[in-house]
């Protein structure tokens, strides 16, 4: 049996609203459609658009820390020690 939602999800909008190359937004991460649909969706359609919004901000930090790690260190650049 399922438990009935008694309040609505809200929308994970951080006022942010900048697009990144793939298509979703920087603040929130979620796509352009997820955006525009948000108000239409079901509760159990947010809560899983909110997983990949996770997913996606998660992937993000992945890919953040990969290339800190990669690129030396800007506050050595030019100094033997």
């Amino acid at each position: 049996m399922q438990q009935i939602e008694i309040f609505d999800i809200p929308s994970p909008c951080k006022g942010i609203c900048l697009v990144n190359n793939r298509g979703y937004c920087k603040g929130c991460y979620r796509s352009r459609d997820e955006r525009f649909t948000w108000n239409s969706l079901t509760n159990s359609q947010k809560k899983k658009v909110l997983s990949l919004c996770q997913q996606r901000y998660k992937r993000y930090l992945q890919q953040k820390n990969k290339v800190a790690q990669s690129s030396p260190q800007a506050d050595q650049q030019g100094f033997d020690f």
